[in-house]
């Protein structure tokens, strides 16, 4: 009989998270990746942090097609964040098969969400690596001080290689230090 009842709860509880998890995040996830034709070849999947923190979102990049070029990475975490924008995450962490690669604050998440539809996207585009944090916490990118020209090239660099970090895998080349595209070449996942 005790059995039976910590089984149920198990189920119950289990049920719950799932549900919250799906409901709250994952449910406009598959939207977005529905809604946009574009967005076909990549799969990727949200949940709260160990599935029961709602104060953190993980979106883990699950795989990547052939076809996907890194503006396809970027804007599939564009077009999320305008959907859960009303929601508040202290942190949100961008991983590839379960493994955590970047940290995002909560604020910057959000704010790109509210941006996505009004900002110039090549100003997201560009200012986006400024906020991403290596797991450890330390930054990412350099912040980049100068003229206006050389700050605006070394942001685009940045730009293009932090969503190929992001899937960076054995079976994929490294991008060039000039490019951010493997061996220069698009789509970023080819050999």
């Amino acid at each position: 009989m005790l059995g039976g009842i910590i089984a149920a709860v198990f189920l119950v509880a289990a049920s719950t998270i799932y549900a919250s998890n799906y409901f709250g995040l994952q449910r406009h996830l598959n939207q977005v990746l529905q809604g946009d034709p574009r967005n076909s070849g990549l799969a990727v999947t949200v949940h709260h942090g160990s599935y029961v923190n709602p104060s953190v979102l993980v979106y883990d990049l699950r795989s990547v097609a052939p076809t996907n070029s890194a503006a396809d990475v970027f804007r599939v975490l564009w077009q999320y964040s305008e959907r859960v924008q009303d929601q508040r995450f202290t942190v949100v962490e961008l991983a590839y098969r379960g493994k955590t690669k970047f940290l995002v604050p909560g604020a910057p998440f959000q704010t790109l969400g509210r941006q996505y539809a009004s900002q110039n996207l090549m100003y997201l585009i560009r200012t986006f690596p400024e906020n991403l944090k290596s797991p450890d916490g330390s930054a990412a990118f350099p912040q980049w001080e100068g003229g206006l020209l050389g700050v605006a090239l070394k942001q685009f660099t940045g730009s293009g290689i932090w969503p190929r970090h992001l899937w960076d895998s054995e079976d994929a080349p490294p991008p060039t230090e000039t490019t951010g595209r493997p061996n220069g070449d698009e789509p970023w996942n080819s050999s």
